[in-house]
């Protein structure tokens, strides 16, 4: 591995970067969108039977001692408790949309991370073919060996930086697809909550 970073010039430096702070993102944000899942069921199991009893005192002890972006949904919609059912939703609605930001958290940069590295691979082409055709202007002609080691680099730094951006842009589509899931749930969650309420 360490010959291939080598031949490919110090533009592969940045290549192996972004593929270290992609991996880094995929696991940090699916580790966090199976814990919040957790959390959302939890939370509703514990809430959704005390609002059911009418121990709405109860149910916000619970959501305050949780840490789910849920539970902050719960906590406005059980505020606003005694108002018409649309209002309620209204209150819920606003806060889904605050509470679902934090959840998106890198997703951008991930999806930087798919569009610079094979560009960093094209320039990686680039820069190679320049070296190559500064031998020949230097050179005449030159041999193999010599034109060998720019188009080699060039070669290199473009088969690096697609070979990042393929896994990274499935890995994107992948966490993106999650968090539609959790968003549903949380919506999911959230209204039932307010049908309880607005009985």
């Amino acid at each position: 591995m360490w010959l291939v970073i080598q031949k490919g010039g110090y533009l592969m430096y940045p290549i192996a970067l972004c593929s270290i702070f992609a991996l880094g993102i995929f696991l940090e944000r699916l580790w966090t969108y199976v814990k919040v899942r957790k959390e959302f069921r939890e939370l509703a199991h514990q809430v959704e039977p005390l609002v059911a009893k009418d121990h709405r005192e109860d149910a916000i002890t619970v959501c305050h001692k949780s840490n789910s972006p849920l539970a902050q949904v719960f906590l406005a919609a059980l505020r606003a408790a005694g108002r018409s059912r649309e209002q309620i939703k209204a209150v819920v609605e606003e806060t889904g949309r605050r509470e679902s930001a934090p959840l998106q958290r890198f997703l951008g940069l991930m999806g930087t991370i798919a569009t610079i590295s094979p560009l960093l691979g094209l320039l990686g082409t680039v820069l190679g073919m320049i070296r190559a055709f500064n031998v020949i202007a230097s050179q005449g002609m030159g041999t193999p060996a010599t034109l060998g080691g720019g188009i080699s680099e060039a070669l290199v730094t473009t088969a690096a930086g697609m070979t990042v951006a393929i896994p990274v842009i499935l890995a994107h589509r992948y966490l993106s697809s999650k968090l539609d899931q959790l968003i549903i749930e949380m919506e999911d969650y959230s209204l039932r909550l307010v049908d309880l309420l607005g009985k």
